[in-house]
């Protein structure tokens, strides 16, 4: 009995995760009450208490919700590609821009995230939090590419925080605006070679060179993450 309660607790807090992403998405998260999570999970304000103290408690755990599938992503893509983080690279910003069309869940959040998301009211204590976790983002992004540059993928004197930068600004932007108009370019189409200008970019622009570093690894041959 105790483990079918324990089962029975997941799948309402399941429920409730995906009503919150649903309301969240159609009504902005500002407008959002836990009443009207709580209606269209199916479920009483009283059960959203008993999973999650408060809805930037929720909302927090929605945000997290977008980021996990990429983490488990970089783990597959390392067994496929091994010594390879460049190609590991590559398909997962393929599979971001992919996910964002085809993945009805992923689109929502992402949603949510660029377009339906206010840091007023209660969710202004959320703000700090998450500039906190764009700067951890910037230095997960600097370990894969300083690993490139290790293993001579990239250019040896890449400023690879210059690079981090844009490429969270890159994708983004381009996630940003496709939601915003989805007619106005094809972003499943050209997903790979949305993600090869950004390798482009990291192997031939003097801007993302260190200042007065050695300009060691400029021709390197074709790039490996390309085949």
């Amino acid at each position: 009995m105790a483990r079918k309660t324990k089962q029975q607790a997941l799948e309402t807090r399941q429920q409730i995760l995906d009503a919150a992403v649903r309301e969240f998405s159609e009504r902005g998260v500002s407008a959002t009450s836990l009443t009207d999570i709580a209606t269209a999970a199916g479920v009483t304000r009283g059960a959203i208490y008993w999973h999650f103290k408060n809805k930037v408690d929720l909302f927090n755990e929605v945000w997290a919700i977008s980021e996990s599938k990429i983490d488990d992503l970089e783990i597959e893509y390392q067994a496929k590609y091994p010594n390879n983080p460049l190609r590991v690279l590559r398909e997962i910003l393929i599979y971001v821009l992919c996910a964002t069309v085809d993945d009805p869940r992923r689109r929502a959040l992402m949603e949510i995230i660029f377009h339906k998301c206010e840091f007023v009211g209660e969710l202004m204590s959320l703000q700090q939090a998450h500039k906190i976790l764009y700067l951890e983002s910037y230095e997960k992004i600097e370990t894969v590419l300083k690993n490139c540059v290790d293993r001579k993928l990239l250019p040896a004197d890449l400023h690879t925080r210059r690079a981090a930068v844009v490429l969270r600004s890159y994708i983004s932007g381009l996630m940003e605006n496709w939601l915003f108009m989805p007619e106005g370019f094809d972003l499943k189409g050209q997903a790979a070679n949305y993600a090869d200008i950004y390798i482009d970019m990291l192997t031939l622009s003097p801007h993302l060179r260190r200042e007065g570093a050695a300009p060691e690894g400029e021709s390197q041959g074709p790039l490996p993450g390309k085949n």
